[in-house]
């Protein structure tokens, strides 16, 4: 006789907001929504292709519809919050200057 479990009972999905790249890098605040031209569109594609294995980071979170890149505004918030607050790995401290001081001649 088969033995009964208790299930929790699931909430009903919710279809979210989908956002395009152009509109997702407008949402991030990467660039304006008038501002001409393509800013932060290549970063969040360079983001969503990065490999699995985790060698370049995390992938960002997407969705491919009909042959599209979509984000939704949780995938948005999950980026927002991989990047809040982290150094570009190119960037170093400056070097110090080491000031000589150069002796009088008496």
């Amino acid at each position: 006789m088969p033995v009964a479990t208790k299930t929790r009972p699931t909430a009903p999905p919710v279809l979210e907001t989908f956002h395009t790249v152009s509109q997702a890098a407008v949402r991030l605040g990467l660039r304006a929504p008038d501002a001409p031209g393509k800013v932060g569109e290549k970063w969040l594609r360079d983001g969503v292709n990065r490999p699995e294995d985790g060698t370049k980071g995390d992938p960002f979170p997407c969705h491919r519809l009909a042959g599209q890149l979509l984000f939704s505004d949780s995938d948005l918030a999950a980026i927002a919050a991989m990047h809040r607050n982290q150094r570009d790995g190119r960037s170093r401290p400056r070097k110090r200057r080491v000031y000589r001081t150069v002796k009088a001649a008496a």
